[in-house]
This record gives structure tokens, sequence and C-alpha cells, in this order.
């Protein structure tokens, strides 16, 4: 894609005026420009794509629930190794502990430890919350990629009283992707995001929040994430990075059923 630029311009006007031997002499307004350059689409959307992704990594989470029927906090310690493979556990309460998810190149697994089955997530329920949260079990998925999945514009605007990175995304025709438009917030010179808008059509249906920027090691991320549905008002799940680590060694079996029951077992 090519860079887009945007155009902010300041014209300064002086009109003086004055009579000399009854002439009036005019001095034409001068103009001057100011020219900021949006940086590369490209650039900007491989970096989201790459924010917490790594080659592998480990992670200590708290997700805390709220909605119109109960409220719950889970302890989830989780695993990833490249894109396509990631291991996530319950830790606590007690009584859900072991109960894990996992993820595949072949697809989404959910695993009940009471009854030692593992279940295959079908596609007609990855639009569904997961573990009863607003985080849904395609945003666990996650087979998109903002750089090869979307159309992207972008620009600079006011927002809540600040200037921010607008970015546009419009899914492809052939993505595997569940909404209509995506607009996201970030803040212009870091590309930290800020808020990621979700609709169907023109309809807001959900809004993710990033705050309180964490460093893990050598890379900076916003460390909580914040779903509200607009579709349930006073209800969300936030999503908290307790600890991280990038880059690490992670053993491939851990991707496996044998695997999975190990770590889910493990205290």
């Amino acid at each position: 894609m090519r860079n887009l630029s945007i155009l902010c311009c300041y014209i300064l006007g002086m009109f003086h005026s004055g009579f000399v031997f009854a002439q009036t002499e005019t001095v034409q307004p001068e103009t001057t420009q100011t020219v900021q350059t949006l940086p590369s689409v490209d650039e900007v959307m491989n970096h989201l794509d790459d924010l917490y992704r790594s080659t592998s990594s480990h992670a200590v989470m708290r997700m805390s629930v709220v909605t119109s029927n109960f409220e719950r906090e889970l302890e989830l310690e989780s695993w990833t190794e490249g894109e396509d493979q990631a291991l996530t556990v319950i830790r606590s309460p007690s009584r859900e502990a072991g109960t894990a998810t996992l993820r595949t190149e072949d697809g989404l697994w959910n695993y009940a430890p009471r009854a030692d089955r593992l279940m295959r997530v079908p596609t007609a329920l990855m639009s569904e919350g997961w573990m009863g949260s607003h985080f849904t079990n395609d945003d666990m998925m996650r087979e998109s990629d903002y750089s090869d999945d979307y159309d992207t514009t972008m620009e600079l605007a006011q927002r809540d009283g600040e200037e921010v990175l607008i970015a546009t995304l419009i899914p492809h025709e052939d993505a595997p992707v569940v909404y209509s438009k995506v607009e996201m917030w970030l803040v212009p010179d870091t590309w930290m995001p800020l808020r990621s808008d979700y609709y169907d059509g023109e309809e807001l249906l959900r809004t993710m929040t990033f705050t309180s920027p964490r460093t893990f090691g050598d890379r900076t991320i916003p460390a909580v994430l914040t779903i509200t549905p607009h579709t349930d008002p006073g209800e969300h799940t936030t999503f908290e990075y307790l600890e991280m680590e990038f880059n690490i060694d992670v053993n491939s079996s851990f991707f496996t059923q044998r695997g999975l029951r190990r770590m889910a077992g493990r205290r």
C-alpha cells in the first residue's frame, strides 16, 4: 500500500492599509503551510500484528468478567509457539482449575478436566464467549492478520480532546473476520493501541480499550485490555497481563493432547 499523508494548512493574513498621496497600498496575505506525513500503513499494521506475538511466549494473566447475571475472576497461564500454537490453562479458582483451551493449526479445543474430555470448538461457535467472558472463541483463535486481511486507511484526528492516529480496517471478502469494520485509535508517534471499535454495518457492537502500558523484558505493551459490549450496557471483561516472557524455550509437546493434560494437571 502506498503511504498516505494529511495536509494541515494554516493561513496567516495581514492586511495593511495606508494613504500615501491619496493612494492605498495593499499587502497580500502571507500563507504558510504545515505538512504532517502519516506513517506507512504496512509498517503500522505489521507493528500491531507483532505487538503481542513472538516466536514463543509464556504469560500469567487475570481475567475479570462482569455480566448482568454473574461476576467471576480467573487466573490463567498460557504458552504460545509461532502463530498457530497456544495453550491457556485456568489456575484458579480451584473449582475450575485445569480447564484449558488448546489452539493448533488444525483448530480450537476446550478441555474439561473433571470429565477428562477434549472437545473441538466448531466454526458455528467461534463468535461465542470464551469461558463466559466477552472475548470470543474467534479472539482466541486469532486467525486474521491486520496486514493480510484488511484494506486500511489512516488519518490524524481529534478524539476526546487528544490527537490520535485513526486506522480504519475493512476486511477482504475472503478474510476470516466476523466484523464489517474495525476502527483503531493509536498513539501517533509510538503506534501504541488505545482503542478498537468493532462494527456490523454501521452498528457499533463492542469496544476494546488498551491501558496500563507495562514493560516485559524488552517490549512495552498495554497490560490491560477491556472489552465492552454495546449490546449489553454495564457488562465488560478485563484481561490483565501479570507476567509476560517473549522468545523463550517452549516444549512443543505442550501443544498436543498429552501435553495439554500434563500442563492442565500441574499445580
